[in-house]
């Protein structure tokens, strides 16, 4: 080509187009890995009775495969958001979503149960890489007068993560597509995560933070070490017959007391703790990990025996049993809606307040149905108290972060998220763990009878963790606005891209 023939430059507007159409398109890569995530995280419950049957898994094991998945990403999920800070977001999350697909691979071929434990640890731990990089990949890829539409579609996508999961396990467990069973539940990741790797190396656009935080891998260790101490001997305590060495164990506080010593020392030498134990010293922050343990403990615990109550109490089906938690699904997205939308403004904390209320309502009214009915329990029968819990559940799991996060100062508000949603994930591990006492140790007597016992049970253990909650949620601030105090200190810097959400939404203020 000479000087005087030049290659036609592309029309500005074309360029600006191309650009506006690949981000979009790395939005749905994102929000498809998201998808991905929250599906997994709760696909599993309802095909757990058929995994016992064709592996021959004990309950222990059963509590592993959901927990190993919570714990790992619990434990990856800090160091995760850092490494994509350090050494880029699209990088991580092509790693993450390559690994879970590799994952996904493995537990659809897992030859025993032990195998399948294994993939879902590696699951999480891949999941742990690859999530916290999509609030940040949104964050550099829109600016801000559009995140408010962004935010709310990936908003719905977790709302139908929640309502699909339940329904996508039961509906792939029981079709038992080419005679593979519970298997297709992770093989169908398989065609998902190919074309978004694919679509991932085209689309999205690369990016680091100039003020990344640094690794604290030893923190990860202890802490790590410290969670399997207390974790494994619940688990596995009650099938050993509560052995002398899993008591040991779960006093072992010498560790915690280490962890938080090192965590001291990492401040002081380059202010990258693991976990800012300085944010301890905030009441309404204290006050909201408490709430956030013990919330996810109650659901880890409610939604494993409410899946096996239906099906191994009841002898109900995968996609009977799926059905039958629409109306859970359903109220919770539209009361979390609702709650952030027009309620928490108006009513601030009294609404997360109602919502621990209702669910205890919920709760009850479930535990007096279970006595009541016995194994002739109907779907109809226990859709009142399904409404209830999951309005309670909307009312409380969308507000809650503004609130927890609104006396944070805005320089700690990506340390301080992340390490609310760790606990989240670690109380739900540890709810799972409970399980060995609150349900499989109360199961009395052979057959169905006896699993509804132990959900009699367990719902006490439930109902007593939602007025703990309650009682907590009386820390929290109590009203609503636009901005909070404590996150617009003057000369503070902006809040880190890895955590637009601390940022951009609205706080609960006193």
């Amino acid at each position: 080509m000479t000087p005087s023939d030049p290659t036609p430059a592309a029309p500005v507007g074309d360029v600006f187009a191309s650009a506006d159409r690949r981000r979009w398109i790395a939005l749905a890569v994102v929000l498809t890995a998201s998808f991905m995530d929250l599906v997994d995280a709760t696909i599993v419950n309802i095909a757990l009775p058929n995994i016992q049957q064709d592996t021959g898994a004990g309950f222990g094991a059963l509590q592993w495969i959901t927990a190993g998945y919570a714990l790992a990403f619990a434990i990856g999920l800090i160091t995760g958001g850092r490494l994509g800070d350090i050494h880029g977001r699209k990088k991580l999350f092509l790693i993450g979503m390559g690994g879970f697909t590799v994952a996904s691979a493995l537990c659809g071929l897992a030859a025993d149960p032990s195998m399948l434990v294994a993939a879902r640890v590696l699951q999480g731990a891949m999941a742990a890489l690859m999530v916290p990089q999509v609030l940040a990949i949104i964050h550099v890829s829109f600016p801000a007068h559009e995140r408010g539409k962004v935010f709310g579609m990936f908003g719905a996508v977790v709302g139908l993560g929640a309502v699909c999961g339940p329904l996508i396990g039961a509906l792939l467990t029981q079709g038992n597509l080419f005679g593979l069973e519970w298997r297709p539940i992770f093989l169908i990741n398989l065609p998902v995560g190919l074309v978004g790797i694919l679509l991932g190396r085209r689309f999205l656009t690369e990016s680091r933070s100039d003020t990344a935080l640094r690794l604290d891998l030893v923190g990860t260790a202890l802490l790590t070490v410290g969670l399997l101490l207390v974790l494994y001997p619940l688990t596995h305590g009650r099938e050993a017959g509560w052995p002398v060495w899993g008591f040991v164990a779960m006093a072992a506080g010498p560790l915690v007391l280490a962890f938080v010593r090192y965590e001291r020392h990492k401040a002081r030498k380059d202010g990258s703790p693991l976990v800012e134990l300085s944010l301890f010293r905030i009441r309404t922050f204290a006050a909201g990990v408490g709430v956030q343990l013990i919330f996810g403990a109650v659901s880890g615990l409610f939604f494993l025996i409410w899946t096996l109550y239906m099906q191994l109490g009841l002898g109900w089906g995968p996609l009977h049993a799926g059905l039958t938690g629409l109306p859970f699904s359903l109220a919770c997205s539209a009361a979390a809606g609702l709650s952030v939308q027009k309620l928490v403004p108006r009513f601030g904390r009294a609404v997360l307040q109602a919502g621990a209320l209702i669910m205890l309502v919920g709760a009850l009214l479930y535990l007096w149905q279970a006595d009541h009915y016995g194994t002739a329990m109907q779907s109809w029968q226990m859709v009142p108290a399904m409404v209830l819990m999951g309005a309670g559940m909307g009312l409380i799991v969308a507000p809650i972060t503004d609130a927890v996060l609104s006396e944070v100062p805005v320089r700690h508000s990506g340390s301080a998220s992340g390490i609310f949603n760790t606990t989240g994930q670690v109380g739900m591990a540890l709810g799972l763990a409970l399980s060995s006492v609150a349900f499989f140790g109360a199961v009395d007597g052979p057959g169905r009878a006896g699993f509804v016992a132990a959900t009699t049970h367990a719902l006490w253990w439930i109902a007593g963790g939602l007025v703990l909650v309650l009682g907590l949620l009386f820390r929290l601030p109590r009203r609503v606005r636009a901005g909070s105090p404590a996150q617009e200190e003057p000369g503070a810097p902006a809040a880190a891209a890895s955590d637009p959400v601390a940022a951009d939404q609205p706080a609960l203020v006193p």
